[in-house]
């Protein structure tokens, strides 16, 4: 028996991506994988064995020959019968084999409704089921191996062993609290206090680890801004590796946003090059400097740009003003002085503060470097989980309850009752405490087929 009452219809739908390949799956999943199959295949293959076959439809007309593989349960993905069709990948063709086994009594798979079978029977945790996800959408290398290890239960492990810990300590703490008349001495507050201590840690290099991943994951949005012609467009192309931005010597040659994706050490970063601030002149300036001050109020970092040997100057020191209230707190802030070509300066950075020309690249890598310190990123991240908002959110929670417990150690009823509530935090990563809503949230973000 899994998380819920087992499933008892059977799903079916088109494992692969949409579009034409040289190879298409149907999936098919549930109690009724064996009957589908002798309908549709004529057999049910043998256990984990290819099993070359023709796939019919209800008249028994041929649809394609292709490979079929049987896993039963409980040892398949869903932990139920799980039976897979691999055909020739035309849409025409697979669309054809979904619909009969849909004939024979399936029904279409939802979104996400494999993973979401298989989490309820026990076969993955919650963090596992989303890592699946994480994985198929992964932005980088990088990325991919962090989903990869959630995938694989290193994240789980992590926090399976601090809800242990808390166990064992709330263990502890219950019977100081069944025996009142007992004199608690200062060996058992030591006691729990060393115990209390090493799960703080322990929490502490899981939420790091975790926030470098939800790095991985979401990524930067990071917004070039500034005066007319001081270069953005230039060092947007610098940094994507490709003209991706038209350069003239013409002020307001950019009038609207141009996004590019690029990845610096693995780390996502979308990188917004926006419209000239200045006063407009034009309609369809104004419009495109409108979209350039929401962008600012989106940022997660913004890079104000100046030219090396113009400085800042008065109409500078206005638009940083501006940027001060436009930019969403908590955002980080960089000052790039531009086109240190033109005045022989050496490359040269001072904390939040840089000098570089996007024209030869001169001190690009000093901005790269920048921009992976304003996110946070410790190139140590190798150890990096794939967290989402949710995970992050739950283990600062945790830590909050562990950190007030630490305050509570003359009252041991408080004491314990901020250990309970930290457990029940971190048991909403794994699913150990979840609801309806949140699984509905989760799975209906999944591709189908999956």
């Amino acid at each position: 028996m899994g998380r819920g009452e087992p499933a008892l219809d059977t799903i079916a739908s088109i494992a692969t991506a949409p579009g034409r390949g040289g190879i298409g799956i149907v999936r098919v999943s549930g109690a009724a994988v064996p009957a589908l199959a002798r309908a549709v295949l004529g057999c049910l293959p043998s256990a984990r064995h290819a099993t070359l076959t023709t796939a019919r439809d209800a008249r028994g007309q041929g649809l394609d020959e292709g490979i079929a593989l049987y896993f039963p349960a409980p040892r398949s993905y869903t932990g139920d019968d799980v039976l897979e069709f691999h055909a020739h990948g035309g849409p025409i063709v697979l669309q054809s084999v979904l619909a009969a086994f849909l004939d024979a009594g399936a029904r279409l798979a939802q979104p996400g409704e494999y993973t979401r079978r298989a989490f309820l029977n026990g076969r993955l945790d919650l963090a596992q089921a989303e890592a699946v996800a994480d994985l198929i959408d992964a932005s980088s290398r990088e990325a991919a191996r962090s989903a990869l290890r959630s995938l694989s239960g290193e994240f789980s492990q992590g926090i399976h062993a601090l809800v242990a810990a808390i166990s064992e300590l709330r263990a502890l703490t219950e019977a100081m609290l069944d025996f009142p008349e007992e004199e608690i001495d200062e060996l058992h507050r030591d006691d729990a206090r060393a115990r209390l201590q090493g799960v703080r840690e322990g929490l502490r290099l899981v939420l790091a680890a975790s926030k470098q991943g939800r790095l991985l994951r979401e990524g930067l949005h990071v917004v070039i801004a500034g005066a007319p012609n001081v270069g953005k467009s230039s060092l947007l192309n610098r940094l994507a590796g490709e003209e991706r931005a038209i350069v003239t010597p013409t002020p307001g040659t950019t009038r609207d946003l141009v996004r590019e994706d690029i990845a610096i050490e693995g780390v996502p970063l979308r990188v917004i090059d926006t419209a000239g601030l200045r006063e407009a002149t034009d309609e369809v300036e104004r419009i495109g400097i409108e979209r350039a001050w929401r962008e600012v109020a989106r940022a997660d970092v913004l890079i104000a740009m100046f030219e090396a040997d113009r400085g800042i100057g008065a109409d500078g020191r206005a638009l940083l003003q501006r940027f001060e209230s436009a930019v969403p707190a908590g955002a980080a802030r960089l000052r790039v002085f531009n086109k240190i070509d033109l005045c022989s300066r050496s490359p040269d950075r001072t904390g939040s503060d840089l000098w570089l020309s996007a024209k030869t690249g001169a001190g690009v890598e000093l901005l790269r470097g920048a921009l992976l310190e304003a996110a946070g990123w410790e190139r140590s991240g190798e150890s990096a989980f794939l967290a989402r908002e949710r995970h992050v959110r739950a283990l600062e929670c945790a830590q909050q309850h562990l950190d007030a417990a630490a305050g509570e150690c003359a009252r041991w009823e408080f004491f314990a009752e901020e250990l309970r509530l930290a457990q029940n935090a971190l048991g909403e990563i794994t699913g150990q405490v979840t609801s309806d809503d949140l699984l509905g949230q989760i799975f209906e973000r999944f591709c189908i087929g999956k």
